[in-house]
């Protein structure tokens, strides 16, 4: 289900009053005979009644391009819609739409988000804030320690979670080790720092990722751990399958495992960034097979595990082709695979991961 956000726009203060001015005060010269209407007048003028029928005609005209400027002021994503196609549409830079909506360049938009085409006013921002900071999401829970956790649903952006959490986007993505280009899954759950929570807990995030940063050590204990659905056992049991069709160690299927469960959620999804698709999102740009083939659990697996069995031949490198995988640490072996621009994360499931072969396979 996906919300959308509701901007509110703050008609200027000159304009009202001008409206106001013009429809309730008569001219202290109404009916008067003006000095350009004296008789051998070269020019004539409007009489003052005209004058003041002029002025109300120009307010009521400045405030009609007023409220069609509110009806442009946001857009509705569609299919097929890019940010630099809707700010070229409205005549904007593209840059300037990025900024007012907190995106990035490789920001993903889906249909349904709401694009803001303009920079929102104070008022405004303060409106929606108020309006949003005292609910927690319906699917969402509090801790004692005021941060609460939102699953994800279908629809949700990282954007929308924000706004309807009354933080800032950039909070909600310090919180989860996140970045605006990041993708979220439905069953995902993600922290939503309380008004509360102490700037030390932001810091103890960003320590904590830099800790991380190596791209493989094992997560701590407090790493995350999901129930997996069927579609997502399915996967599961299709990656095992196969690794061991092919003859992958038990730690090559299980750094398998991780990476689609940071990629896709273990999810044979349609969208990704930029060109992305299927389990592991592998990019048919990049020559990783064309989009039916990648969102083919079999051959995108196949393809992951590399070796001779590669359905890209020597096109793309897998997780056997890299000299020394196993000797590396778990998360880098992955990240030499998928070249990503969140190392760290790959490390965060190995638990998980080799409990799943336990289960699973």
């Amino acid at each position: 289900m996906r919300h959308k956000p509701v901007f509110t726009a703050t008609a200027p203060v000159a304009v009202i009053g001008t409206i106001a001015l013009s429809l309730t005060a008569a001219p202290a010269h109404a009916g008067a005979t003006t000095e350009r209407d004296a008789p051998g007048s070269m020019t004539p003028s409007l009489t003052a009644r005209d004058a003041a029928a002029a002025r109300t005609a120009a307010v009521l005209a400045a405030a009609q391009e007023y409220a069609a400027a509110r009806k442009r002021a946001t857009h509705t994503v569609v299919r097929g819609d890019t940010i630099s196609g809707i700010a070229a549409r409205h005549g904007l830079r593209t840059a300037d739409v990025l900024a007012w909506n907190d995106l990035g360049w490789k920001s993903i938009i889906h249909p349904g988000d709401v694009i803001r085409l303009s920079a929102s006013s104070t008022a405004a921002t303060a409106q929606r804030t108020s309006n949003t900071s005292a609910a927690p999401t319906s699917s969402g829970s509090e801790s004692s320690s005021g941060t609460r956790t939102h699953t994800v649903v279908r629809g949700d952006t990282l954007w929308t979670i924000a706004q309807r959490s009354g933080i800032s986007l950039a909070r909600l993505l310090r919180a989860n080790d996140l970045t605006s280009a990041s993708i979220i899954y439905p069953g995902e759950k993600l922290r939503i720092p309380g008004a509360g929570t102490s700037a030390s807990a932001d810091t103890a995030t960003s320590s904590s990722k830099k800790s991380r940063s190596d791209g493989g050590k094992k997560a701590a204990a407090s790493s995350a751990t999901v129930s997996l659905d069927a579609e997502q056992i399915r996967g599961v049991k299709t990656i095992i399958t196969i690794g061991r069709d092919l003859g992958v160690p038990k730690k090559g299927i299980a750094i398998a495992l991780a990476t689609a469960m940071v990629e896709s959620w273990i999810r044979n999804v349609d969208y990704g960034t930029h060109d992305s698709l299927g389990l592991f999102q592998q990019r048919p740009s990049m020559g990783w097979g064309t989009a039916e083939q990648v969102q083919d659990p079999h051959h995108a697996t196949r393809a992951f595990f590399g070796g001779n069995s590669d359905p890209n031949g020597t096109a793309t490198r897998g997780l056997l082709d890299i000299d020394g995988w196993r000797d590396m640490e778990f998360g880098a072996a992955a990240q030499a695979v998928q070249v990503s621009a969140f190392p760290h994360r790959y490390g965060q499931w190995e638990e998980q991961a080799y409990a799943w072969i336990e289960a699973y396979g």
